[in-house]
């Protein structure tokens, strides 16, 4: 009975996550995209993920940490689970932007092409690395 609750759980909190982290996407888009019509050429579309990932790392802190991983785990809230969080968010910075890079740069695509691919892994690694490291 305390596994099916458990597993519950696990459920609902990555639900959570994905609602939030779909939000956390939207923002992330939404300074991505016109930065790479307006700002960058496609072949530099990789220098609009730093300016995108700020904003959206910022929304998604406050998301994750008040409703996807609300009263999961034990970590005290200060400093070292903020900076454990950037440090996670880094890695999905690193996986979009080398999603972003091979995509723009080496295949051709067009800017919106990577944005789903990237956004699905960064999603799924930093879900894990949330659950177990920063807010575990």
């Amino acid at each position: 009975m305390q596994g099916l609750r458990l597993h519950r759980d696990t459920v609902r909190q990555l639900v959570r996550f994905g609602i939030a982290g779909g939000l956390s996407s939207i923002v992330y888009s939404l300074v991505y995209l016109p930065l790479t019509a307006y700002v960058f050429p496609r072949e530099l579309a990789v220098a609009a993920v730093p300016f995108a990932f700020i904003i959206a790392v910022t929304f998604g802190f406050f998301a994750h940490s008040r409703w996807s991983f609300k009263d999961y785990g034990n970590r005290t809230p200060g400093i070292g689970q903020h900076l454990r969080f950037v440090a996670v968010q880094s890695t999905g910075l690193v996986i979009n932007a080398v999603v972003t890079w091979v995509g723009t740069a080496v295949l051709g695509l067009p800017p919106w092409a990577p944005l789903l691919p990237a956004v699905l892994l960064a999603a799924a690694i930093t879900f894990i690395l949330n659950r177990q490291w920063v807010f575990g």
